[in-house]
């Protein structure tokens, strides 16, 4: 059931908030040991809210008595909020970060906190200092990441709604791979306040659903200026009420052909085709397009991700929050510092702190960070021009399906590569999406990534929104939706 179908009944006294948060916990319970989708499952905390909103009678808002989960690095008062990184064990935020804030004013109910790659750095959840999360589709595989375990959730049905946030592709990546639909707004169309930052030019909260209707419903709630975000857009939110029609006659699909040859899987081209395909016969026109400096995405971003990582991860110290190591008589400030970083990151998050810090050293800042923010404007200029011409731009979301956990661990330049056509809507701030558009020859999800202009989301949900009316993809379950009430698939 779709968030937005399971809220009407709720208000229409079909069924209660109570009974859905039982459903979602039911789920959870029988799926989360072989899942691993929950850092923190908050029951009697849920329960108590889904009896609060059915005891007020009245709808509190669009996503009334509609259970949620939410990535483990945005801040809810009273509840854990550990990044999935041992420096942050123990820490309980103060404070709801604006997402949360305005979710649960509009009626949702939080049953926990999801899995993610620590510090969201990483593609596959398997950065995890709690282990990582596995892919309803097939548990031997990851479900991407770094918000792998809010992609596991919705794709195993556990929730109709989760929230990751997207950096380098960390929202649309295990969307793909899980079959479900993964949406990052225009940067700074959804507030960052209380977001654990992994590198603060990139970072944007976004949200997973089964149905873009949904992931529309819940950006309409989440989005919108914040003042306590210093980089939140005034712009006023689209009226995607109406931008939904399933009209697309005229539209003109961008399709950088050069950017989709080497490296990606003939199962994903096949996809690919097929989506451009499904579109054009709604009226749609696909154009040829280049976007020359895109094969540059994964160096560029690379280089300033780290950068800003190794900033932002600075205030992880041993002394104000979180982890501090067991001090030896002694031990000096620095060597406090020192342990207690050793101890509480993880080797990818130390491994993008001394790249980072490499980077911006003196001698190297020109070399290569200065650099690569030259070549992200030509990024961008690429996409300018393509704008002039094209409404969206079309790429596959992944180059694979869904890979084995483990496979990649050990080469981080190739887990790095499958985030080669996510990239750039993070290092442009662009608005983008995936959507399901098929399976592998093993029954792997694929995605299908639309980009559209800044602030334009409304052109860009009505694209992805047609092409789920004219396909079933996202109405196929994996294997475990039936334990939790879900339709199985044959």
């Amino acid at each position: 059931m779709t968030a937005a179908t399971l809220a009407t009944q709720i208000r229409a006294g079909e069924t209660t908030a109570v009974a859905a948060v039982e459903r979602s916990l039911d789920g959870i319970k029988r799926l989360e040991a072989k899942l691993s989708a929950f850092n923190t499952v908050i029951a009697e905390r849920a329960l108590d809210r889904a009896r609060s909103l059915d005891a007020a009678g009245a709808s509190t808002g669009p996503l009334h008595g509609v259970p949620i989960a939410i990535k483990d690095n945005m801040c809810t008062v009273g509840v854990p909020t550990t990044a999935s990184s041992k420096i942050l064990a123990g820490f309980i935020p103060p404070y709801n970060a604006t997402v949360v804030e305005r979710l649960e004013r509009a009626g949702a109910i939080i049953v926990g906190k999801t899995n993610l790659d620590e510090f969201a750095m990483g593609s596959s959840t398997e950065n995890s200092a709690l282990g990582p999360s596995k892919n309803p589709w097939d548990v031997t595989r990851t479900p991407g990441g770094s918000s792998g375990g809010s992609a596991a959730a919705v794709a195993a049905r556990l929730v109709p709604l989760a929230f990751g946030s997207d950096t380098g592709g960390s929202i649309r990546q295990p969307a793909g791979l899980c079959g479900i639909v993964g949406f990052k707004p225009t940067y700074g169309r959804v507030s960052r306040y209380g977001l654990l930052a992994f590198a603060s030019s990139l970072d944007q909260i976004g949200p997973f659903a089964t149905t873009v209707d949904d992931a529309a419903l819940a950006f309409s709630v989440i989005g919108g200026f914040d003042s306590h975000d210093s980089t939140s857009a005034p712009e006023a939110m689209p009226d995607l009420a109406t931008a939904l029609s399933g009209n697309v006659k005229g539209l003109r699909i961008g399709v950088p052909r050069a950017f989709l040859g080497e490296g990606v899987d003939d199962a994903i081209l096949k996809a690919f085709e097929s989506a451009l395909a499904t579109l054009a016969a709604r009226g749609a026109t696909p154009v040829d397009i280049d976007l020359p400096h895109a094969p540059y995405g994964i160096p560029v971003y690379y280089l300033i991700c780290t950068a800003e990582a190794s900033s932002n991860l600075a205030r992880y110290d041993g002394v104000r929050y979180g982890l501090r190591t067991k001090l030896e008589k002694d031990d000096s400030l620095l060597q406090m510092y020192e342990r207690t970083r050793d101890q509480g990151f993880g080797p990818e998050v130390k491994r993008r702190i001394m790249l980072g810090t490499y980077v911006l050293s003196a001698g190297y800042y020109d070399a290569y960070y200065l650099k690569a923010q030259q070549v992200r404007t030509l990024l961008l200029q690429d996409y300018q021009r393509a704008f002039e011409h094209v409404d969206v731009v079309a790429t596959p979301t992944t180059p694979t399906p869904a890979f084995k956990l483990g496979e990649k661990t050990s080469d981080p330049v190739q887990m790095y590569l499958n985030d080669i056509f996510t990239v750039s809507a993070n290092l442009t701030g662009l608005p983008s999406i995936s959507v399901p558009c098929g399976f592998s020859s093993t029954r792997l999800p694929i995605g299908f990534q639309l980009t559209g202009r800044a602030f334009d989301e409304a052109t860009l949900l009505r694209a992805a929104d047609t092409f789920q009316r004219d396909t079933t993809f996202h109405t196929e379950n994996p294997p475990f939706a039936e334990a939790t009430g879900g339709k199985p698939r044959d």
